[in-house]
């Protein structure tokens, strides 16, 4: 997720802002900008890429004295690093944006889902735009916001600057976090907040605002949390919050109390932990305005008609590692709603056994990165034979995504850790979309039933919340569970994804050997593994959902258990048929039987990332792995 930060007081703005940025790094980002008020000027300077290239701009023109004020000397500002979501990561979709005026400049978080709605009608009123994102709009409504305000008498003041923001934010659908200052009203910087992170840091003379209080802790450490739909005003002396509807508001004052160098991970031991915490936010993002108006499921980028997609008669998914997994339980809900012949392949193995495709097949690639080598490779290899490509992945602009027919983004912000937690969810929401737009555009599923099953998703980012506040007795296990030299895990159905990706994170984080089964398979050689005392993690599916499989995996868990396997098992709410033969239950939320990976799967995350802080081992940066793998 974006950066942003915002500073109001009597010091020099700017050096506070790159160093908020600065702070925010490790939330990963692919632009960065300013803006600085000087006077009644407003300054601005951003640069793709890293905070260095910004930082060098800026002393460039420092140096070449610019400015009738250097852009070192005001003392309000905000600052930007930004993850691209609309428009590539370039200079001219980096933020700020600035409206047509020249006097007010925005930054922004999240995704504002009617922007085209809204871009269509300022344009249609004589606004150009200088870039591809839906961030320029906010800017130019604020800016027509403040001149109709000015037109009807109101005089400049920090509360003109906020009721612009109010009556802007009010046509506003998404969530978003904006930030704003305005040249004729210096001193000042307003903030809004929707579904999107946003924070006061109360300081002596000077305030702050950022997405992550990591951003002002080397200043302060008393801190305000915003409400939802709430409008933050800052000066140096006074902090003044309201509702979009203007009433009186108050925020959460609280008090860091852990130094900077963990508020980058936001207090956790671990950016894996705090991802892990983070991934119902995620899965709520990704889910974010993908329900037209019309009920259909709507793609990022699609360079494919529905015909094309009528015209599919085989589907491979390809990808790597935790993405085949997500491709795995993929197979299972895209064969089951669109009838279509779905096969998951290794992208490494992928092209060198010469795959049967043609136009009728859709190859569907999965990438966090999107510069993943090897699936890189096999979508060449699909596009030499003809074949069409749809391309899921986390970062905009990245090669896989712009050599692909059409992409869906997952938008789960950056991952910092190595070991994939939220990447692996996210990508599953994704491709439960995919499998609904297929059915959909080709008449087998109507608005009604994909709007019941997208439904059925915005349950899930409250069930893990649930489930997350109380996962400290999985803690505990993976404490007890430290020396065990082998873990094991089988499951069934979408549960066998589920077992292998769990036997995958302990591999990567502990560095132990675990291994995942299709249950089914245990009896044909692998339950020979079994000795006294052998951590067995057991994913059992729903007795509602699927009665009969639950019964069989019932049984294989017997099996385990007659020849002294420890059960760990991972059942359904209300599940007591397992309380026999489980010598630890942990239990989650309810989730019809198709989507329940995206509940089942983060306990397993839990005790990877806990066995391995146990044993001793950087759990953000194990051996020898890279976040992006761009070699073959």
């Amino acid at each position: 997720m974006c950066g942003i930060v915002g500073y109001a007081g009597a010091r020099p703005a700017l050096g506070i802002v790159l160093d908020g940025l600065r702070r925010l790094e490790y939330r990963g980002y692919d632009s960065a900008g300013v803006a600085i008020v000087c006077g009644d000027e407003l300054l601005t300077e951003k640069k793709a890429g890293k905070l260095a290239n910004l930082e060098k701009i800026l002393a460039e023109r420092d140096a070449a004295d610019c400015d009738t004020i250097g852009i070192g000397d005001g003392t309000t500002g905000i600052g930007h690093t930004r993850w691209a979501t609309h428009g590539g990561p370039t200079d001219r979709n980096a933020h700020p944006h600035v409206a047509r005026d020249g006097q007010v400049a925005v930054i922004h978080n999240g995704i504002i889902e009617n922007f085209a709605r809204l871009r269509a009608e300022l344009e249609a009123d004589g606004v150009q735009f200088t870039s591809d994102t839906d961030t320029e709009c906010a800017a130019h409504l604020i800016s027509i916001a403040l001149g109709q305000l000015r037109a009807a008498g109101h005089a400049d003041s920090p509360q003109l600057l906020a009721e612009a923001m109010r009556q802007v934010c009010q046509r506003l659908e998404g969530a978003f976090t904006l930030l704003a200052v305005d040249a004729s009203v210096p001193g000042a910087v307003v903030g809004a907040r929707r579904n999107s992170p946003l924070v006061v840091g109360r300081g002596q003379g000077e305030n702050y605002l950022a997405s992550d209080v990591s951003a002002f802790i080397e200043h302060t450490r008393d801190a305000v949390e915003l409400g939802q739909d709430q409008i933050v005003l800052i000066t140096g002396d006074s902090i003044e919050i309201t509702d979009f509807d203007g009433n009186p508001a108050s925020g959460k004052d609280f008090h860091i109390d852990w130094d900077a160098s963990a508020a980058e991970k936001g207090g956790y031991d671990w950016f894996m932990l705090k991802e892990i915490e983070e991934q119902p936010q995620a899965i709520a993002d990704t889910l974010l305005g993908r329900l037209t108006e019309t009920g259909e499921i709507a793609l990022d980028e699609v360079r494919l008609s529905d015909q094309d997609l009528r015209d599919v008669d085989k589907i491979f998914i390809v990808a790597c590692g935790t993405a085949y997994h997500s491709g795995m339980v993929a197979k299972y809900a895209i064969e089951h709603w669109t009838r279509i012949p779905c096969e998951v392949e290794l992208a490494s193995e992928f092209r060198y056994r010469d795959p049967v495709l043609d136009r009728s097949t859709l190859v569907v690639v999965i990438s966090q990165s999107g510069e993943t080598m090897d699936t890189l490779m096999a979508l060449r290899h699909a596009k030499e034979q003809k074949a069409r490509v749809l391309a899921i992945c986390n970062t905009n602009g990245s090669t896989i995504p712009r050599e692909s027919d059409a992409v869906l983004y997952t938008h789960g912000g950056p991952e910092i850790a190595v070991a994939s937690t939220k990447a692996f969810l996210t990508q599953l929401v994704a491709c439960y979309l995919i499998g609904l737009h297929l059915a959909q555009v080709r008449g087998i599923k109507f608005a009604d039933e994909v709007a019941a099953v997208v439904d059925q998703l915005q349950e899930v980012p409250g069930k893990l919340r649930e489930l997350l506040g109380r996962i400290e007795p999985v803690r505990e296990l993976a404490r007890d569970l430290k020396a065990a030299p082998t873990v094991l895990f089988i499951g069934r159905h979408v549960g066998y994804p589920v077992a292998l990706e769990g036997a995958l994170k302990l591999k990567e984080l502990a560095y132990m050997h675990a291994e995942g089964f299709a249950a089914g398979e245990l009896k044909h050689g692998p339950i020979a593994l079994i000795d006294q005392g052998t951590p067995v993690v057991c994913v059992v599916p729903s007795p509602a959902g699927r009665g009969m499989l639950h019964d069989k995996v019932v049984s294989n868990i017997q099996e385990v258990r007659a020849r002294g396997a420890r059960t760990i098992v991972i059942a359904e709410e209300g599940d007591e048929a397992v309380l026999p033969y489980a010598d630890h239950v942990i239990y989650v939320p309810r989730t019809p039987t198709l989507l329940a990976p995206l509940v089942t799967t983060v306990p397993l995350q839990v005790l990877a990332a806990e066995i391995a802080a146990a044993r001793g081992h950087d759990v953000d940066q194990p051996r020898n792995l890279a976040k992006s793998v761009t070699v073959e």
